[in-house]
C-alpha cells in the first residue's frame, strides 16, 4: 500500500473520530436547521464522511449525490448512507470543476467545506452553474470574524492551523464570496457558539441563497 493511501485512510478515520463530539454538541443541530430547506435533486459538495445524511429531509430530497475529492472520505460516507438506508450516489471530484451539466440540481450544499476547498470562488461559480433556476445554495461555514482583533489572529494562524486541520482556512470571508458569485441570501445569520473552545472558528455562517444575477468578481 502506498504512503499516500495510508495517509488518506488515516486522515479520513481521524476526521471521523475527531468530529463525533462536535457533531453531537454543536454542529448537528445547525445542520438539521439548515438542511430542512433541501429539496429535489441535491448535491452535497465536500461531503466528507457524510455528516449531513442524518439531517436531510427524506420526504423532500428526491435524489442525492455525495461529492468529495477523497476516496477514503467517500468510503465512510457510502457506509453511513447504507447504514441509514439513504439512497445516495457517491462521486469523487473537486468542487472547482463539477462534472455535472448546467442547471442539473435543485439544491447545492456546502457544510464546513468551503474553508478547505482550494478555490472557493471557483467552487461557488460551479455551484451557481449547476443549480437550476430557483434552486438553492445551503451553507454552514465558520468564517472570518468581524472583530479586528480576532480576524488578525485568524490571519496569523491561518498557515499552522491549516497544517493541523486538513487545509482549513479560518479567515475566509465566505458571506462576501457567496454574494460576489451571484447569489442573494433568502436568509442568513452569523452566530457565535460559545461552547466551541477555539475562538479561531468563530463565527459560523448559516445561510440559504438563490442565484439571481451575474457574478461581480472574486471575493476573499
Amino acid at each position: 500500500m502506498r504512503l499516500g493511501s495510508v495517509a488518506g485512510r488515516l486522515a479520513a478515520l481521524g476526521y471521523e473520530r475527531a468530529t463525533v463530539g462536535a457533531e453531537r454538541r454543536w454542529f448537528g443541530a445547525r445542520r438539521r436547521e439548515l438542511l430542512a430547506a433541501a429539496a429535489g435533486r441535491t448535491l452535497d459538495v465536500g461531503c466528507g464522511t457524510g455528516a449531513n445524511l442524518a439531517h436531510l429531509p427524506p420526504d423532500r430530497v428526491d435524489s442525492l449525490v455525495l461529492l468529495d475529492p477523497s476516496p477514503w472520505m467517500l468510503a465512510h460516507a457510502r457506509r453511513r448512507a447504507a447504514a441509514a438506508g439513504v439512497p445516495a450516489e457517491t462521486r469523487r471530484g473537486r468542487a472547482e470543476a463539477l462534472d455535472f451539466e448546467d442547471a442539473s440540481f435543485d439544491t447545492v450544499i456546502f457544510t464546513l467545506s468551503l474553508c478547505t476547498i482550494g478555490g472557493p470562488d471557483r467552487a461557488l461559480a460551479e455551484a451557481r452553474r449547476v443549480l437550476r433556476p430557483g434552486g438553492r445554495l445551503l451553507v454552514l461555514e465558520h468564517v472570518r470574524a468581524r472583530e479586528p482583533r480576532l480576524a488578525g489572529w485568524q490571519d496569523r494562524l491561518e498557515r499552522p492551523w491549516g497544517w493541523l486541520a486538513l487545509g482549513c482556512h479560518p479567515n475566509r470571508d465566505t458571506w462576501a464570496a457567496i454574494e460576489a458569485a451571484g447569489f442573494t441570501f433568502e436568509r442568513v445569520a452569523e452566530r457565535r457558539e460559545r461552547r466551541i473552545p477555539l475562538p479561531l472558528l468563530q463565527p459560523q455562517l448559516l445561510g440559504v441563497a438563490r442565484p439571481c444575477r451575474a457574478p461581480t468578481g472574486t471575493a476573499g
